[in-house]
């Protein structure tokens, strides 16, 4: 008997796919979502998001309001007479991903680099938002 870890998220899309169905429409919610990784240091919050195929002309980047936006848009090669594709799993056309940053960020600092199929969004801290030590000193 195997052991199943209950994951409520897991089932409140199952129970949306449900409702999609049962009304005939969709979100768009299976639209192609790169994967994206946020991690934070002392002094900046990195994004990670993987991009493969594309170009960095191919993607933005964009601050405002506090909420950093990574959009783009990978194209389907053009199919040709002579080819029949037997299976596409790969996914394709526009995506968009947001996050909305602490108040703590920079917003005016934030540097992109795109490497090997993966952007990289590093968005410093500021000075302030950084941890610094205090002195005690004696009376």
């Amino acid at each position: 008997m195997a052991i199943t870890r209950w994951d409520p998220l897991r089932d409140l899309l199952s129970m949306e796919d449900d409702v999609e169905r049962a009304l005939g429409r969709s979100t768009g919610r299976h639209a192609w979502a790169p994967t994206m990784d946020v991690r934070e240091t002392d002094d900046h919050f990195e994004v990670s998001i993987d991009l493969p195929g594309l170009e960095p002309s191919d993607v933005s980047v964009t601050y405002e309001d506090g909420v950093l936006t990574i959009s783009g848009k990978r194209e389907i090669s053009s199919e040709r007479s002579d080819e029949t594709f037997h299976r596409i799993e790969r996914s394709y056309g526009s995506f968009a991903r947001s996050l909305r940053l602490p108040r703590t960020a920079d917003g005016e600092k934030i540097e992109a680099a795109f490497d090997k199929g993966v952007l990289t969004v590093t968005v410093p801290k500021s000075e302030v938002a950084r941890p610094r030590t205090i002195e005690v000193k004696t009376k």
